[in-house]
């Protein structure tokens, strides 16, 4: 199993590129960030800074979104970063969240977002595409290679990431969910004529590593609420329909959902997410000592999850980055090891 850290771009900026400097002393393989550019720095422009003070992590944005730059741009930053650093950089992309909400847009539709992953691969891959009727490369981009990795959670977006993905994010850690939504993307791929063991899935989630986990649980409750932004677009769309076999354990839980203030969004003690229950944050993320989260850990690569990213937005980043880099890494990690 792969491990990866996912940071939010706050400033300092320098402080950012520390932490990911020290991910990848302690054997994290991925460093993300978040990509929402009115709530937080601008994330290429630290990504390059990550990769001039880094020797083998891979960087990218989990997740961006086809709306808030032209797609020809997105591509045109992972392929400049490929050719300063070597081809470390990987596309996470979905629908949209925060950085379209806050703008007062929305998600796009899912065939925007298959358009946008053929013209962002084709131009980061060094191959020419068709973009608004004009046949367009890079002509300096032909060694740039890129891997998109869709972040969905419906039936509909699981649908297209098995279809078209190189990898699936799930922002999630329950086991049972996880192992519905795998099943889910792998059939689709099959479907297609794709091999489905060919896609690299990734869990991303909250990981705090403690014994108090009371205030774990009210510094991770945050992630309940940002999930439900997304839950609760699914159960608009599909309401009740049986014929989805949606986990209820996904959807049962937003009923008391009140709405959502973006001014907090991924913030530990935020006001609106009160409504997650405990059982949620413990299903959803990764709590205790190291034994609860190896546990966790072994379920997840055993229902094929390749990578595991931790969120560190909570009071313990240090000493959790450390635990995960000094303990749990060497325990289950892939053939990488620490600096």
């Amino acid at each position: 199993m792969d491990f990866g850290v996912v940071l939010q771009t706050n400033p300092p900026a320098s402080d950012v590129v520390a932490l990911a400097t020290k991910a990848e002393d302690l054997g994290f393989d991925y460093v993300w960030t978040f990509d929402s550019h009115i709530l937080w720095e601008e994330p290429f422009v630290i990504y390059s800074q990550i990769l001039a003070n880094t020797r083998r992590v891979t960087v990218g944005p989990m997740v961006t979104n086809p709306a808030t730059r032209d797609w020809t741009v997105t591509a045109s930053l992972f392929a400049t970063l490929n050719e300063m650093f070597g081809n470390r950089t990987v596309c996470g992309i979905g629908r949209g969240d925060s950085a379209v909400r806050v703008t007062n847009g929305k998600p796009t539709t899912l065939a925007t977002l298959r358009q946008s992953i053929e013209v962002i691969r084709e131009l980061a891959n060094g191959r020419t595409v068709e973009y608004h009727g004009a046949p367009l490369h890079f002509p300096w981009g032909a060694s740039s290679r890129l891997e998109l990795w869709v972040a969905a959670y419906g039936p509909k977006a699981l649908q297209l990431a098995g279809e078209v993905g190189d990898g699936f994010i799930l922002q999630l850690a329950d086991p049972d969910i996880a192992r519905w939504m795998i099943t889910a993307v792998r059939e689709s791929a099959a479907r297609v004529g794709r091999d489905p063991s060919s896609l690299t899935f990734c869990v991303a989630a909250p990981a705090y590593v403690g014994d108090d986990v009371a205030h774990q649980r009210d510094q991770c409750r945050w992630f309940g609420g940002m999930v439900g932004n997304h839950v609760a677009d699914i159960v608009e769309r599909y309401g009740d329909d049986p014929t989805t076999n949606i986990p209820v354990a996904l959807t049962e839980y937003i009923k008391d959902r009140k709405g959502y203030d973006y001014n907090e969004h991924g913030q530990a003690g935020n006001t609106h997410a009160a409504f997650v229950p405990d059982d949620v944050i413990d299903r959803f993320c990764l709590l205790g000592g190291v034994d609860e989260h190896v546990a966790r850990l072994q379920e997840l690569r055993e229902i094929g999850v390749d990578q595991f990213a931790l969120y560190l937005q909570h009071d313990a980043k240090l000493s959790t980055l450390e635990a995960y880099g000094e303990t749990i890494i060497p325990m289950l990690g892939s053939s990488t090891t620490t600096s």
